[in-house]
């Protein structure tokens, strides 16, 4: 691989998780964070992502990655709307319970879950008009940096498929490592199951709106089941 494709895999594997952590921190040594600074992380976090991602497709297109490469072209349309769909309303729903379940967690872990809900996800309408657009901006410029130009890249470099998946995996999990061992480990596990139908089905789509159906859900749910007053305020 060239040096312009090492930079990028250095930004997603050492810039990304270390903004992430620092910025966490930041938000967490603050006794509370305000409607307009959870407002301004959404409009940041969207910027950068959207920002790696350009920088991605355009060293992509340098490089000759084709379209159905990165897993930009649909075949099969019936059978992949139908993954996407039913996708999305399993993986909705499990985040759902899931955050439920966590909801009724005691002790330490309760009191790191409820912190992390009341300074990163939305408490009002106000809020979640830009955290959905960072939910929509999170499912297109993650599945393309990592199951599109990550992928596209080990596959270029001759790494077998099984490879290949479980490097954008880890790629993806220690993305999220601000979220602690946990985050770090399911979603390495969910980038599995992303890469693999990423494989299966050659496009990109169905992963995209699973990606965003997770995120929109935990904006939804998250507030309601994670926080102290769990009437959310609009």
């Amino acid at each position: 691989m060239s040096w312009d494709i090492w930079l990028i895999f250095l930004v997603l594997g050492v810039i990304v998780p270390w903004r992430g952590r620092y910025r966490l921190r930041e938000l967490l040594a603050k006794p509370s964070i305000s409607a307009a600074e959870r407002i301004s992380l959404y409009r940041s976090t969207t910027t950068f992502q959207w920002l790696i991602a350009g920088v991605a497709a355009w060293r992509s297109w340098a490089h000759s990655y084709s379209p159905s490469q990165l897993g930009l072209i649909t075949c099969g349309a019936w059978t992949v709307g139908a993954a996407t769909i039913l996708g999305a309303g399993i993986l909705g729903t499990f985040q759902w319970f899931n955050l439920r379940r966590m909801g009724h967690m005691s002790g330490k872990v309760r009191e790191r879950l409820q912190a992390l809900a009341e300074r990163i996800l939305p408490q009002s309408t106000r809020e979640r008009v830009p955290f959905f657009a960072l939910a929509a901006t999170a499912g297109i410029c993650e599945e393309f940096l990592y199951r599109g130009f990550a992928m596209t890249a080990f596959v270029r470099a001759g790494l077998p498929s099984w490879s290949v998946v479980v490097l954008s995996s880890l790629l993806f999990g220690i993305a999220h490592l601000y979220q602690g061992r946990g985050g770090l480990l399911g979603t390495t596990l969910l980038g599995f199951v992303f890469g693999a139908t990423r494989l299966a089905t050659g496009s990109l789509f169905p992963v995209v709106v699973w990606h965003i159906a997770i995120d929109a859900v935990a904006g939804i749910a998250g507030p309601r089941y994670l926080t102290l007053n769990k009437r959310v305020n609009d």
